[in-house]
C-alpha cells in the first residue's frame, strides 16, 4: 500500500470492518452479515456495484448478496449465478483479480440479458487459511480511472477481516441452533410435565362432574367450575410454550430472509404472483414475540390470499424504521365486507399483534382486494 494512502485507507478499512463485526454482535444472520460486508466494501471503494458469494457443493452459491441492484432487477436477472466464468475462476485460483474491463478477459463468459453491464472489476477471495469461504468483488468505480493497486490492497485487507466476521457469524448461528435444540427439548419436557398433567386432572374432574349430575347437582356444578378453571390454566400454559417455539428458519436465516424464501417458494408453487420487498437496515435484535408475530401473520395472510381471495398477485412488504417494523400483505383478490365480521384467521392475527405489543390493521372491500398491516416495536 502506498505511503500517502496508508493511514486514511487503514482507517476506512477499520471502520468498515467494525460494521461487519458489530453485525455479528447484533445477532444478525449470516446473510445479514454478508449484506453489511458488501455494503461497507462498496462504500469504502466507491463502487457502483458490489457482490459477495459463498459457494456450495453443487456448483452454485449457498448465499449471494449484492449492492447496487434493485429487487426488480434481481427478479429480471433470474436465479443466482453458478460457479462459472470469472466467479468460478476466482474460486479455483484463490487470487485477487483486477481488470480494466472484465468483458475482455478470457475467463469471462456471459451474463443474463437483464444483468447490469460491468466494466472495471476488482475481486478478492475471502479465505480462512487455505479454504476459500467466498469471493467479494466490485465493479464500475464511480470515480474515473478504475480500480487501483491501492484499492486492491484495501479490499484484500478488508476481505481478511471479513473472513473473521463471516466465520464468527457462522459459529454464532450454529451455537444459536444448538441452544434452540436444547430449548425445544426443555419446552417439550415442560409441556409433558405441566400441560399433560393438567389435562389428565381435567379429564378426571369432568368425569366426576358427569357422575354427580343427578345425585348431587350442586357439587357437580362446583366440579364444572373446577373444569373451567383448569382448562383456562392449561390453555395459558400451552400458549406460553407455543409462543416460545420459534420457527427454525428464523434462527438460520433471520426474519427478512425467511420471509423472502417463503414468498419465493409460494411464488413457484402457485399460479398467483407472490413478491417480497424490504426497506431499511436489517432488523437485528428484534424481540422474539415481535419476530414470531410478523412471520406467523405473514404466513396466515398469504394463506388467506392464495386460498380464498382468488388473487392474481400478492405483495409482501417489510420496512424497518426504528423503533418500529411494519409488515404489509396486499392482494388484488375479491376482498370482503369488513362489516360482516372476521374469521378465525384474522382473530388469530390480531391476538399475535397484541401479544407482541403491536397493532393490526385490515383494509378490504368486495372486489377491491385486501391489505393487512402489522406494526410491531423493533
Amino acid at each position: 500500500m502506498s505511503e500517502e494512502t496508508s493511514e486514511p485507507g487503514r482507517d476506512a478499512v477499520l471502520h468498515a470492518v467494525s460494521s461487519a463485526v458489530l453485525a455479528v454482535t447484533r445477532h444478525l444472520s449470516v446473510r445479514e452479515v454478508l449484506q453489511v460486508i458488501v455494503r461497507s466494501a462498496a462504500r469504502l471503494l466507491d463502487a457502483r456495484y458490489a457482490a459477495l458469494g459463498v459457494p456450495d457443493d453443487q456448483g452454485a452459491f449457498a448465499e449471494f448478496v449484492a449492492e447496487g441492484i434493485t429487487d426488480e432487477q434481481w427478479e429480471a436477472i433470474g436465479p443466482t449465478p453458478r460457479q462459472h466464468g470469472m466467479l468460478g475462476a476466482m474460486l479455483r485460483e484463490g487470487t485477487p483479480v483486477r481488470l480494466a474491463d472484465i468483458r475482455r478477459d478470457p475467463r469471462f463468459e456471459w451474463w443474463p440479458r437483464a444483468h447490469p453491464v460491468l466494466k472495471d472489476f476488482l475481486g478478492v477471495p475471502i479465505q480462512d487459511g487455505e479454504e476459500v469461504l467466498g469471493i467479494i468483488f466490485l465493479s464500475n468505480k464511480k470515480t474515473p480511472g478504475g480500480f487501483t493497486e491501492a484499492d486492491e490492497d484495501l479490499l484484500t485487507m478488508f476481505a481478511a477481516h471479513a473472513a473473521i466476521a463471516l466465520t464468527n457469524a457462522r459459529l454464532y448461528e450454529r451455537g444459536r441452533e444448538l441452544t434452540v435444540v436444547e430449548e425445544r427439548t426443555r419446552m417439550a419436557r415442560d409441556l409433558h410435565d405441566s400441560v399433560s398433567q393438567k389435562l389428565f386432572s381435567l379429564r378426571l374432574t369432568a368425569r366426576a362432574a358427569a357422575s354427580l349430575m343427578r345425585s348431587d347437582p350442586e357439587r357437580a356444578a362446583r366440579e364444572i367450575d373446577q373444569v373451567e378453571r383448569m382448562a383456562g390454566e392449561a390453555l395459558a400454559e400451552l400458549r406460553a410454550v407455543i409462543v416460545e417455539l420459534r420457527p427454525a428458519e428464523l434462527d438460520r436465516h433471520g426474519l427478512v430472509e425467511t420471509l423472502r424464501k417463503h414468498a419465493d417458494l409460494l411464488d413457484r408453487l402457485h399460479p398467483t404472483s407472490v413478491t417480497f420487498t424490504f426497506d431499511g437496515d436489517p432488523p437485528g435484535d428484534l424481540p422474539a414475540l415481535a419476530e414470531i408475530a410478523v412471520f406467523r401473520v405473514a404466513q396466515e395472510a398469504l394463506h388467506n390470499a392464495l386460498r380464498h381471495a382468488c388473487a392474481t398477485s400478492v405483495a409482501v412488504r417489510v420496512s424497518h424504521d426504528p423503533p418500529r417494523l411494519v409488515l404489509e400483505v396486499s392482494d388484488d383478490g375479491m376482498g370482503f365486507d369488513e362489516a360482516g365480521g372476521r374469521g378465525l384467521g384474522l382473530a388469530s392475527m390480531n391476538d399475535r399483534a397484541e401479544a407482541a405489543g403491536g397493532s393490526l390493521t385490515v383494509v378490504s372491500r368486495p372486489g377491491h382486494g385486501t391489505m393487512i398491516r402489522l406494526e410491531v416495536p423493533a
